[in-house]
């Protein structure tokens, strides 16, 4: 079995910045031992966190630490064991796609820049949650004292 290295893969890589984002997550969820210390806690009092809480979902913007906390555990737990209900959305588009000829086609033509398309989104997303786990890990490490 071929076994993957950090040095034959390039910095930027997906399986880097996948990497990246668990360790800091997992470095977080080390270090975060009472997690209800981050309940009522806010995002913007530091720039840092600010600026990420822009980079985030709307229905976030009230939220507070415990919030960010339990994404970044959620979000981790999805890329570890997989998307849940990603198998029955995929049959759903196929059997779309299938039902509608030309449109298959298509989309088969594209597959390279759909790819790089995503690729390109998840790397960046995922750099923006590897900032937020960090943050989040030097906040708390502020709040308890360390």
């Amino acid at each position: 079995m071929m076994q993957i290295s950090e040095a034959i893969n390039p910095k930027n890589s997906l399986f880097n910045a996948m990497n990246r984002f668990l360790g800091a997550v997992n470095n977080m969820d080390q270090t975060v031992m009472v997690p209800s210390l981050l309940r009522d806690v806010p995002l913007d009092e530091e720039r840092e966190m600010a600026a990420l809480k822009s980079q985030t979902n709307n229905d976030l913007d009230d939220a507070d630490m415990y919030s960010y906390y339990q994404l970044l555990k959620s979000i981790r737990r999805d890329m570890e064991w997989g998307v849940r209900c990603a198998g029955e959305r995929r049959k759903q588009e196929l059997s779309r796609m299938d039902s509608e000829g030309e449109e298959v086609e298509e989309e088969e033509a594209d597959l390279e820049k759909q790819f790089q398309f995503h690729l390109t989104g998840l790397q960046g997303v995922l750099s923006k949650l590897t900032q937020q786990a960090d943050t989040l890990t030097k906040r708390y490490k502020q709040e308890i004292g360390i």
